[in-house]
């Protein structure tokens, strides 16, 4: 008696060539590609335009009177004039030497003591926990004690703008340091690199994306600073426009000089944006879908 064996099938066999061919298959497509593709600079125009129109629509129907706030329009008329008198222009470049000198005083300052807390244990010991404090005390209450020790010049206004900058550089860089993997740092010891090599291939490209992010928040810092510090004893800068326009009670020229202070800002979050990813190319990360 035999028994015949019959050649195993496989499931490629059991499909026919006309389900293999169904016009009813349709290949998967993922539901970022689905989307509508609208431009981008039209999203995000879309916000600002809208509230641009509801902020015109309540002043034309009376709801905010112009004594509580000016109408875009107004407001528009308001910065062309003070543009072409040159009072706008002069008062923005002498908030931006304030700025400047400010951020980068507090550079040097903030850098300087992250890397010898985070380079060095005696660093750490020495320097952390004096920081720690200090942060902790508003900066805004230190305006009388500048004015006393620096004055009532230029001086005390740069100080309030360092003192403002420093902290958070000085944590996001002390955090990117620490935050560097040890086992590349036990890799770069294994080929041989000295210490200053570790702290220059190693350590530094490693902590250089919590140092930008710093920067990105030391520049907030450094424009609420300077909104504060132009408002003691200045002669000149936006501040001083904005407390001219408090004192004959103008809401559209403190509209404006407010406008100013987000453009500024704005545009120096838009260069440490441009100079992250020129430096951190190396560094994919997600952008969002």
């Amino acid at each position: 008696m035999s028994i015949s064996h019959a050649p195993p099938t496989s499931p490629e066999a059991d499909i026919s060539p006309e389900s293999a061919s169904d016009p009813d298959l349709q290949p998967l497509v993922p539901a970022s590609s689905r989307r509508a593709r609208v431009p981008r600079w039209l999203r995000r125009t879309t916000g600002p335009v809208l509230l641009l129109a509801l902020w015109q629509l309540l002043s034309g129907t009376g709801v905010l009177p112009p004594d509580v706030l000016a109408s875009p329009g107004r407001i528009a008329q308001v910065g062309g004039d003070l543009v072409a008198d040159g009072s706008l222009p002069a008062a923005m470049g002498t908030s931006l030497q304030r700025v400047a000198a400010g951020l980068l005083l507090g550079l040097v300052v903030g850098t300087g003591l992250a890397l010898l807390a985070g380079l060095f244990r005696i660093g750490e010991d020495l320097v952390d926990a004096p920081v720690q404090m200090l942060r902790t005390v508003p900066f805004v209450g230190l305006i009388p004690l500048f004015i006393i020790w620096f004055g009532i010049g230029e001086a005390p206004k740069i100080a309030i703008i360092t003192l403002g900058v420093t902290f958070p550089l000085y944590l996001n860089v002390y955090a990117g340091i620490r935050g560097v993997d040890a086992q590349l740092i036990e890799a770069g010891e294994s080929l041989g690199l000295s210490r200053w090599g570790l702290v220059r291939h190693v350590v530094l490209p490693g902590a250089l994306p919590g140092a930008m992010t710093g920067l990105r928040y030391s520049l907030g810092i450094a424009w609420l600073a300077l909104v504060f510090a132009e408002q003691v004893n200045a002669d000149s800068g936006i501040g001083f426009l904005m407390v001219q326009a408090r004192d004959f009670l103008r809401t559209d020229v403190i509209v404006v000089c407010l406008i100013v202070y987000a453009f500024l800002g704005l545009l120096a979050d838009f260069i440490v944006r441009s100079l992250e990813r020129l430096l951190l190319q190396w560094r994919p990360t997600f952008t969002g879908r």
